[in-house]
């Protein structure tokens, strides 16, 4: 009753949170982008929660609780694309769409970006967008499925419609601002979540030296970082496939968007510093759990779902009130993300895809109230995708994640910085990154094993530079506009 009460009390915060962002909000600027006024530190949190999702609770702890220090490689490829993202986009991104015209939406940002006159361009972006982003909003659900299954006893069925409901009904009311505040908070509890937790399992194990010695008596090989639980060697499609995890930060809208939403670009090094940190510490954090756990599972029992043990092991080491904390830093990792991707999908549809005479000819169907109707549609095919209640979230996590950093990631990173870049090769990039991990995914056996990502991340790139040989960018207006920027951005 008392876990069940603290995590309803964090469920009214939010619900207040989204109510008084919906006060603040009027023009689809504050909707989709919070009016570019979040400061350092509101970005850094939002951005960390929003990237982090449900898998930093639930998928991280479980494979590390299966496959011990394998999960180093994750991690830290994790890590470090992270902090190369920040240090080498977050700056120029906010600058650059703030002067195209204050591009909102990343598929505007191109279509500015290489004055495409037609909506080919800004309509292929969006489309791979909603595509992955409707796998990456379902795993939130699946996530949420199994926390409301274990705190109120719902069933998984259950669990996934109160998730649907939560999450959908405060991003259509409060919009980025909603999101971003309560990913603050959210942001906070997951720290604190994964400062404490790790505590308690080490304790629980008479401390870290004891702990290390139990795990290794158990199967010394989850503590080798060269082999998998069995003992047999890592190949390097093995390890190239876990690190290559960090190529997607470059193509993530739902993070890029905190990029461009950040109050000032004078503040973007404290942002990214404040990032790196938090991502250091509730990575290190999350492996943690799932590796000592290793010990305390092993005296209490084996359990059917790796990805249930954090939420086991809240309940089984803290008070009541502690334990309903930590659930509720659960459902916070759940919720930063697929609000996030929620709204993102809503921006690509009403910003995107129905720009222009809708906006015009009916005064109801404006951005604002466009976004929020896209909000529910895309949150109920999501919740379609979620049914199957044998659903593993990092598995989910992991496609929608290849698919979002091959698509954009190289043709974003390389307009940030290229003023020979073409709208040809922009376009080549995004289907070629986005094909690759469709069909990669299918085949496997060889080198099909390595993580779809990294060729797709690498096609993609070879994608653009190869039409930039073959077909220079003749449009002299591209190229002005990108020198001004170039001279716009050292100037500051």
């Amino acid at each position: 009753m008392i876990l069940t009460s603290t995590f309803l009390l964090y469920l009214i915060l939010v619900a207040y949170i989204s109510w008084w962002a919906y006060k603040k909000t009027s023009a689809s600027e504050d909707y989709f982008l919070g009016g570019r006024q979040l400061s350092a530190t509101t970005a850094a949190l939002s951005a960390g929660a929003s990237d982090m999702s449900g898998w930093l609770l639930l998928g991280l702890p479980g494979y590390a609780f299966a496959s011990g220090l394998e999960s180093i490689w994750l991690s830290g490829g994790l890590c470090l694309g992270l902090a190369i993202c920040w240090l080498s986009m977050a700056r120029r991104l906010r600058s650059y769409t703030e002067q195209l015209d204050n591009a909102l939406t990343i598929p505007t940002y191109l279509q500015r970006r290489f004055n495409d006159k037609t909506p080919v361009l800004r309509l292929v972006t969006a489309f791979f967008i909603l595509l992955f982003f409707l796998f990456y909003v379902s795993s939130g659900f699946v996530a949420g499925a199994k926390l409301f299954s274990t705190v109120f006893d719902t069933g998984y069925q259950g669990g996934l419609w109160l998730t649907f409901g939560f999450v959908v009904i405060y991003t259509f009311i409060g919009g980025f601002l909603a999101v971003s505040w309560t990913d603050v908070l959210q942001g906070l509890l997951m720290l604190l979540a994964l400062l404490i937790t790790p505590v308690m399992v080490i304790v629980a194990n008479d401390g870290v030296g004891a702990s290390l010695q139990q795990v290794a008596t158990l199967n010394s090989e989850l503590l080798n970082p060269f082999t998998n639980s069995k003992g047999e060697v890592l190949s390097w499609i093995s390890i190239m496939s876990l690190v290559g995890w960090g190529f997607g930060y470059f193509g993530q809208p739902h993070i890029l968007a905190r990029f461009q939403a950040i109050r000032e670009h004078r503040e973007v090094p404290q942002a990214s510093s404040i990032a790196i940190i938090w991502s250091l510490v509730v990575n290190a954090g999350a492996i943690c759990v799932g590796l000592f756990a290793v010990v305390i599972f092993n005296e209490n029992g084996a359990i059917s779902d790796n990805e249930q043990i954090f939420m086991i092991l809240a309940n089984t080491l803290f008070h009541p009130v502690i334990a309903g904390v930590i659930m509720a830093a659960i459902l916070a990792a759940i919720m930063s993300t697929a609000d996030s991707q929620l709204l993102v999908c809503s921006s690509a549809i009403a910003e995107d895809m129905l720009a222009g005479k809708t906006h015009q000819q009916h005064k109801f169907l404006n951005p604002v109230m466009l976004g929020r109707i896209s909000v529910f549609v895309i949150g109920f095919i999501a919740l379609i995708f979620a049914l199957d209640p044998n659903s593993k979230v990092l598995d989910i996590v992991s496609y929608a994640w290849a698919g979002l950093g091959a698509a954009f990631g190289p043709t974003i990173l390389i307009s940030l910085y290229s003023s020979r870049m073409s709208r040809t090769a922009a376009l080549a990039g995004i289907v070629v990154g986005g094909t690759t991990v469709v069909v990669w995914k299918g085949i496997s056996g060889g080198i099909f094993d390595l993580y779809e990502l990294v060729p797709g991340f690498l096609f993609s790139s070879i994608a653009i530079f190869v039409v930039n040989a073959l077909y220079d960018n003749d449009d002299q207006e591209v190229k002005q506009q990108h020198q001004r920027f170039q001279q716009d951005f050292r100037a500051s």
